[in-house]
Formats: C-alpha cells, sequence, structure tokens
C-alpha cells in the first residue's frame, strides 16, 4: 500500500521523528516530495509504503504525529531484486557488501554505508574513498 499526505504546516523538524518512528512500525519507505499546494503554499507531500495489514497502524502514528486531516491510500506494486550479504577484506578489514540478483544473476552491488561510515569516522579516511576501495575490490570477487 501507499499512503500519502500533504503537508503545508508543519515544523520540517519533526520530520527527522517521523520518518524513524514510521520505520520502526513496519514502515517499508518513508519519504517526502517537495510540492506546491493551492493558494501557491510550499508543503511536502509524505508518502510511505507499507504492507496492507501495517497501513492501520501507520495510519495513526501519522495522524498522532502530523497536523494532517487526511491520507490517501491505494495498492501499488513492487518489484524487488533478491538481495544478499557477503564481506570483502579491505584494508580498513573486513566490509559487508549488499548483493543484488535477479532470476539468479547478479546484477549490481553496494557497499554497507554504516560500516564504511564507521571505518571513516575511525580512521579520518574520506568516506568515498573507502566506497572506492570496497568497490574496486566486491567487483575483482563477484564479478
Amino acid at each position: 500500500m501507499m499512503l500519502e499526505t500533504n503537508i503545508d504546516n508543519m515544523n520540517p523538524e519533526i520530520y527527522s521523528h517521523l520518518f524513524p518512528t514510521l520505520l520502526d512500525n513496519k514502515a517499508l519507505d518513508v519519504f517526502v516530495t517537495p510540492i506546491v499546494m493551492k493558494k501557491n503554499r510550499p508543503a511536502h507531500k509524505l508518502s510511505i509504503l507499507c504492507r496492507e495489514e501495517d497501513a492501520g497502524q501507520l495510519e495513526e502514528i501519522v495522524f498522532r504525529e502530523t497536523p494532517t486531516l487526511g491520507i490517501r491510500k491505494y495498492t501499488v506494486e513492487r518489484e524487488e531484486l533478491e538481495r544478499r550479504f557477503d564481506k570483502v577484506e579491505t584494508r580498513f578489514g573486513e566490509i559487508t557488501v549488499k548483493l543484488a540478483y535477479r532470476n539468479g544473476t547478479l546484477l549490481k552491488f553496494s557497499p554497507e554505508y554504516e560500516e564504511c561510515r564507521e571505518v571513516a569516522e575511525q580512521t579520518g579516511i574520506p568516506l568515498f574513498q573507502i566506497y572506492n576501495e570496497v568497490n574496486r575490490i566486491a567487483g575483482e570477487k563477484f564479478f
């Protein structure tokens, strides 16, 4: 299901509380899109992707935590790649890599952000350099 509401009268700092609250309560994805509403008012469209059985609980959170008066909801189809995880050995230690497959064929991979961020904080090495090394090693290992 997709739950959506337009919000033009909320302190944007509240989103930093709302997003993890929704995700902790089984939202599959949460995002905002800048929009312009009637009378040319800037606003955000809050979108929440969820399973149908979780929609009611997430609606309650949105009504409780935001000033919205209504939520649109509709069924959407979702296609996902199969995900697996593996590790690569780098000069920073082991780093997890997320692997994405379709019909058994590896299509792409991505270093795990949190692990790379921790290495960057601990070593002072720029995050993009850590990503580059992990991507190079993973590319050699998996392709």
